[in-house]
């Protein structure tokens, strides 16, 4: 499968333009962003990425993601985000992200554009149909559903009720004419091939999870134990539970606290580890649920810090209110605290997260957020054989980033086969 290029040459390879909303110096860009397009770039393919840059964020890790870039010949043309004010603010993101995505096809010619969610895939759009650029729709999930059912987007109020109708009439036009969909979760493939707009088409969506960069979450053993307890000020012998990332809207704090409160009258002097930005809600939460704040760890992190503070715990936990849009959700954190070698309790319906575990027997699944369940659940993690090593090959198996590009990689090289060859989208 090969095209030509301007040059004449015959090539397998793409000029991919690959807009994001999310900020490649912000955390997430930094973990589930960059290091995609960096081997997509090993694999040849020529990239380019329009993002939107906090500023505080740019000029902290600008100048070093700029020199990641640089070395893996990535060209970067990064925007300034704009937060205030809510709705408008975003209008203007996206007038900006169409504008420079045009120009820049007028001085490149791209062969696709790579769209990370709903936002960017609206700029993508308007390159596919006025410049027949193909269109990879890499939704991430059911982005309205999350808004509304995680509180932002309260549909009591006429505005955000026009803003989610109008997204959610973007996803319609967007299942329909991409050329090929990204989901993260075979629960959320499986939801698309109900819509209408597919017809069927179940070789459009392809299933890429939220994937870890093994070879920088290296195995904690017994040292790296010790020097991160010493570090926090943990006691060598306590038990420790942690939960890393953010916080907030679907993700199920009062619960995971709940549990903490079970695990702590098991285990006498245990702490909860916070691997998180947001120590103020943490610390008022625990207040209301009777932890003190002594019992709590409450660490900010750069993605550099995680995986040697993560080496203090004996215990992960991943607790995300199940919902429609839970289904296309994949934690990041669930392939981080594996490949670290930890254990995991999660809960039942957010995307493949329970199929995962008890295929890998690397976790436990809560079907319920109640005492009795929580107890079964850490007996069930206490009598497990299976070993750090056995919990690393699962992150390995099931989201190294290494399988996340071959899958990107594949959906790049089938998108340059003439258009008669994988039929023409509206």
């Amino acid at each position: 499968m090969t095209r030509q290029d301007s040059g004449g040459d015959r090539r397998d390879t793409a000029k991919v333009l690959y807009i994001t909303y999310d900020g490649l110096t912000d955390p997430l860009g930094q973990s589930q962003v960059l290091p995609y397009l960096v081997g997509l770039s090993e694999h040849g393919h020529r990239i380019t990425i329009l993002s939107c840059e906090k500023p505080a964020a740019m000029g902290r890790e600008g100048a070093a993601i700029r020199s990641q870039c640089e070395a893996a010949g990535i060209d970067w043309q990064p925007l300034p985000y704009h937060k205030r004010p809510p709705v408008l603010s975003s209008a203007f993101d996206l007038a900006m992200l169409r504008r420079e995505a045009a120009r820049l096809h007028r001085s490149r010619g791209f062969d696709l554009v790579h769209c990370r969610s709903y936002i960017p895939a609206a700029a993508g759009l308007h390159l596919k149909r006025r410049h027949g650029v193909r269109l990879l729709f890499d939704m991430r999930g059911f982005w309205p559903e999350e808004k509304t059912e995680g509180g932002s987007w309260n549909l009591h109020n006429p505005v955000f009720r026009l803003v989610y109708r109008h997204f959610k009439r973007l996803e319609s036009r967007l299942l329909s004419e991409a050329d090929a969909i990204v989901s993260l979760t075979e629960a959320g493939k499986t939801e698309l091939l109900r819509r209408s707009e597919l017809r069927g088409e179940a070789e459009r969506v392809d299933v890429i999870p939220c994937c870890v960069d093994i070879g920088h979450f290296a195995l904690a053993g017994v040292e790296e134990r010790s020097a991160a307890r010493q570090e926090l000020n943990i006691a060598q012998d306590a038990h420790v539970l942690a939960y890393l990332g953010s916080l907030g809207g679907n993700y199920m704090l009062g619960e995971m606290l709940d549990f903490f409160d079970v695990y702590r009258k098991r285990h006498s002097g245990a702490r909860f580890l916070f691997i998180t930005r947001e120590k103020p809600g943490v610390i008022a939460e625990a207040a209301k649920r009777g932890v003190g704040s002594g019992e709590l760890v409450v660490r900010a992190a750069q993605r550099g810090d995680v995986p040697r503070l993560l080496a203090a715990a004996d215990l992960g936990i991943a607790f995300k209110q199940p919902s429609f849009s839970a289904l296309g959700c994949s934690p990041t954190k669930l392939g981080e605290m594996l490949a670290v070698g930890l254990p995991i309790v999660a809960n039942e319906g957010v995307g493949d997260v329970t199929e995962t575990l008890e295929r890998t027997r690397a976790g436990v699944v809560v079907n319920g957020f109640d005492d009795e369940n929580y107890r079964q659940a850490i007996d069930e993690v206490e009598r497990s054989s299976v070993q750090p090593d056995d919990r690393r090959q699962a992150a390995i198996d099931c989201f190294d980033v290494e399988l996340g590009i071959e899958r990107y990689d594949a959906i790049y090289r089938r998108l340059l086969a003439p258009v008669g060859n994988q039929g023409a989208r509206r």
